[in-house]
């Protein structure tokens, strides 16, 4: 879906052009980047929509309060109508009675179930560089729905509608993980920003950071938008998995060999690991990451089965959620070119080029302007390079 840029556009140009380079990860950011930016992201009639016509039941959509999970029998209940009677169903008028007695709703992932969101979201792993998830919570009254509380992950928190207050207190352990050997450790005594959000309010907190949510007595909701950045456990392990092309690595440890050869061993192994961790810096895994970060699953019937010539306003938009390469097959000179996303490389006749290359400078151009830049190819042509990349899902159509 196209809509404003809402993270490297208005949020950079507030929190700074830096932002990514200095203050991701290492500070507390606040932008006010105002209410018109984020009324679009979702409104209560989609909301409303998403929760009557999709299956959202616990783990993904949850009740808190207090700190604690409500229990799920308190508004679902098991569906007989579908076989052995074992889906859990929403039941509206129970839903209601806990949001009224001061119940905080999370809906997990709905990034996947509305494209405005799924937008955004796709704009901030552009910024970021890791995959994101799009969490929603939804709350009445003053409760607080968790309590002090740290993350092992980053977060960018979106204001929608409605207020809450935030005490942000800061790091305990830094830069605390998921897995680790110390998860025994507290906020410390210090707040570093405590107020209340509004609509268009968007702040970052690092993870590892503790902080406390409370509501101000109207209703609140916002999106927390949720990443997990690389580290270098990360890069070690993926240089370990380079290791399985030697040899050496393969082989079992001489545990009841004589201790000369045993140290010639363990000698031998480190020289070898010294060698791979100065082959493979963490330049070049983040480098292979991001050349086999994913496409956003988007189905985009009919044309892709179906194909009919699209009106001239639609909009051809890349899959590639970072950006989509376009290179020479040969760097000698030739008559194809490769474009290459998500891990995977297609082979295109040399005069797609300007067409491929337009693309993946703009990601997103109307089908009359591709027509007009596609260079030697004729409208027959166009039409049939327009149907192989929405074939081969490098792009999708906006009618």
């Amino acid at each position: 879906m196209s809509i404003a840029p809402l993270f490297t556009g208005r949020f950079v140009e507030l929190a700074g052009a830096d932002f990514a380079s200095a203050r991701l990860g290492q500070d507390f950011v606040r932008a006010e980047v105002g209410a018109g930016e984020v009324r679009d992201l979702l409104t209560w009639s989609a909301l409303n929509h998403i929760l009557s016509t999709h299956q959202l039941v616990a783990p993904q959509l949850r009740l808190f309060r207090d700190g604690s999970q409500v229990p799920v029998a308190r508004y679902t209940r098991s569906d007989g109508m579908h076989g052995g009677g074992d889906r859990q169903v929403l039941l509206p008028d129970a839903l209601y009675r806990e949001l009224r007695g001061g119940a905080s709703m999370v809906l997990d992932s709905i990034d996947q179930l509305h494209p405005p969101i799924a937008a955004a979201a796709d704009d901030l792993m552009r910024l970021v560089h890791e995959l994101v998830q799009v969490n929603l919570y939804l709350v009445w009254g003053e409760n607080q729905g968790f309590d002090t509380h740290w993350d092992d992950h980053d977060t960018v928190i979106v204001q929608l509608a409605g207020s809450k207050h935030w005490t942000v207190h800061g790091p305990g352990r830094r830069y605390p993980m998921k897995v680790d050997t110390d998860h025994d450790h507290g906020p410390p005594d210090t707040v570093v920003w405590q107020g209340t959000l509004n609509p268009g309010d968007v702040i970052h907190v690092p993870r590892g950071w503790w902080h406390a949510v409370r509501g101000t007595g109207e209703m609140s909701m916002h999106l927390t938008f949720g990443f997990t950045r690389r580290t270098g456990i990360d890069w070690a392990s993926w240089v370990v998995e380079q290791l399985y092309d030697e040899e050496l690595f393969r082989q079992d440890l001489p545990r009841f060999a004589a201790p000369e050869q045993r140290r010639e061993h363990e000698d031998e192994l480190v020289r070898t690991l010294t060698k791979a961790l100065t082959a493979h810096r963490p330049t070049d895994f983040l480098a292979s990451r991001d050349r086999r970060f994913p496409r956003r699953p988007e189905i985009n019937l009919p044309w892709p089965v179906n194909f009919e010539r699209p009106a001239d306003r639609a909009m051809v938009e890349v899959t590639a959620l970072l950006e989509l390469t376009v290179e020479p097959a040969d760097p000698a000179g030739g008559e194809a070119v490769v474009a290459t996303v998500a891990g995977k490389s297609f082979r295109f006749a040399a005069v797609m080029a300007p067409m491929l290359r337009l693309l993946a400078e703009q990601r997103s151009v109307s089908v009359a302007r591709l027509r007009a830049e596609a260079g030697e190819l004729g409208p027959e042509r166009f039409g049939a390079a327009l149907e192989l990349l929405l074939q081969q899902h490098l792009v999708v159509l906006r009618d």
